[in-house]
């Protein structure tokens, strides 16, 4: 007598998985390891499904890197009460941006491809455009000013940022640091009058002024 066969089994259909979650372990992944390292196969991996089962909640890995912007700026970006002045409420708008950015570098990183943005955070650009113009500028004298803001900005966390992941963990001294205590002082008298504090004073947050002194650059008289 044949015995029974043994059931088969069946993988079945993935677990449901949601839009929120979905965007929750993106953002863990991106946290973590860093916006390259995100993919949909990594994705879905991470949910324990599959990426397939991903396309029913997002396109593609822009479409994602865009909810995750609008995600962390709708939780974090908060529009606050702005100066009157107008040359004061373009600095503050800046600034506020640049504090959301600065406490989430990886945002930095998806933004300067400058095609990708958050829709919750125009309200800011907004009030930086409408600030240049209320000084003086031309609308679109205002938008090349938002830029240079903008890249400063941009600017300013990515070299921070890079610079405090290179240094995490290593006390040795660093390439440039090297550099400055061998400096030729008959080539570069400047830099070596200020060799020794070359590390301490480049490592201040000096953002703030040098956004004022931006805008007041934007906004001084015959400025093309």
């Amino acid at each position: 007598m044949s015995q029974p066969s043994a059931p088969r089994k069946t993988t079945g259909r993935p677990p449901r998985i949601s839009r929120e979650e979905v965007i929750e372990k993106a953002r863990r992944i991106v946290t973590e390891e860093g916006v390259d390292r995100l993919t949909m196969r990594r994705l879905a991996t991470e949910i324990g499904s599959t990426p397939m089962a991903l396309y029913h909640h997002v396109r593609d890995k822009e479409e994602l890197l865009v909810l995750l912007l609008d995600d962390h700026t709708a939780r974090t970006l908060h529009r606050p009460e702005l100066p009157d002045d107008p040359r004061e409420r373009v600095v503050a708008s800046a600034a506020a941006i640049h504090e959301v950015l600065a406490a989430c570098p990886w945002i930095v990183e998806v933004l300067t491809a400058d095609d990708l943005m958050s829709a919750s955070a125009l309200w800011f650009v907004e009030q930086m455009v409408d600030g240049l113009v209320e000084c003086g500028l031309t609308p679109e004298q205002a938008v090349h000013g938002y830029r240079a803001i903008w890249y400063y900005t941009a600017g300013e966390i990515t070299v921070r940022t890079a610079a405090a992941r290179r240094r995490a963990g290593d006390d040795r001294a660093t390439y440039r640091e090297r550099v400055f205590a061998d400096l030729d002082p008959g080539e570069l008298p400047r830099l070596t009058q200020v060799a020794d504090q070359w590390a301490s004073l480049t490592a201040e947050n000096t953002y703030l002024a040098g956004l004022r002194a931006l805008v007041n650059g934007l906004l001084a008289p015959g400025t093309p």
